[in-house]
């Protein structure tokens, strides 16, 4: 497409790139039952948040967490409110998406610790979401993907007030620390290129060696269960296999789905490429069976106990 690329811009510039192409790229939101925005207590002041959900009332149980993706530099509540809406509808479960702080304004380790707030808020069963919680699933796209990973690991480690039954990394980062042969093998012509990545990385000033920003150097012991999507053309690729390794040889059960022949950013491009839909859709498919998996075992180990 003619105009700058992403890494020519400013920060403030493409974000407007991206919503501008929304509805280009993307299929339409389309009707749910509720889709309202709300608000989520932080240290540094509220979180803006929005909760997706096809029926108007339920009974307590599982609710998604979802962390959009774009580098921590670009997306929000909007450009990822399709894929929100869809993954509500298809799920047949509440979707909460956050709009945690960005980088460069707002570095590593802010959005880390945005997504580890809104969790535990979630967690407690807030009185806003009028609706009891029993569960978390954490979910995301890119660095959303790290920032579920990293999210699950924190509340492995320092349990909330409701357990996460499941984690859904969509092409996630999860090792910053060296080069997987997909980096190169797709850095250029595949959407997301070498360029870009080194631009998100130098305004989210992460440090690489941290697990809250490559997860994949920490243990994978007593993670949550897991759906690892990837794209078969995304230089992000390999670090989503390793990771999906990393768990399978910890014992984590984890189900591995490559969408071949697509590419990174494809949750976002199902009118461009309508594939991507049926990438979408196989993997809530997989997804479903995960979460009723987890959600009959907590059922059962809480009556025992």
């Amino acid at each position: 497409m003619p105009g700058p690329r992403m890494h020519e811009l400013e920060p403030a510039a493409a974000r407007a790139q991206l919503l501008a192409t929304k509805d280009v790229a993307d299929l339409p939101v389309g009707t749910l039952a509720v889709i309202r925005d709300c608000t989520i207590p932080a240290p540094h002041g509220d979180l803006r948040a929005r909760l997706f959900d096809a029926r108007p009332s339920r009974e307590p149980g599982p609710v998604i967490l979802f962390l959009h993706g774009g580098g921590f530099v670009i997306g929000d509540l909007d450009s990822h409110a399709s894929a929100c809406a869809e993954i509500a509808r298809m799920l047949d479960l509440p979707v909460v998406a956050l709009d945690y702080r960005l980088a460069p304004e707002h570095p590593w380790p802010a959005a880390p610790d945005d997504a580890e707030t809104a969790a535990r808020w979630l967690a407690a069963g807030p009185a806003v979401l009028e609706r009891g919680v029993t569960s978390l699933v954490l979910a995301g796209d890119s660095a959303g993907a790290t920032l579920a990973i990293v999210t699950a690991m924190a509340l492995r480690d320092r349990p909330a007030a409701a357990p996460v039954i499941a984690q859904w990394p969509i092409y996630p980062v999860t090792d910053t620390t060296r080069e997987y042969p997909s980096y190169g093998e797709f850095a250029e012509g595949y959407l997301l290129t070498r360029e870009s990545l080194a631009w998100f990385g130098q305004a989210y000033r992460a440090e690489s060696a941290s697990l809250r920003a490559s997860p994949l150097l920490g243990t994978m012991a007593e993670m949550p269960p897991a759906l690892v999507l990837t794209a078969g053309l995304d230089p992000l690729r390999d670090q989503g296999r390793a990771y999906a390794a990393a768990l399978a040889e910890a014992g984590v059960a984890v189900t591995y789905r490559e969408a071949r022949g697509n590419v990174h950013g494809f949750l976002n491009l199902r009118r461009a490429i309508p594939s991507s839909q049926g990438d979408l859709a196989g993997a809530l498919v997989a997804l479903r069976q995960i979460v009723t998996e987890a959600e009959a075992e907590r059922v059962l180990a809480q009556a025992a106990g």
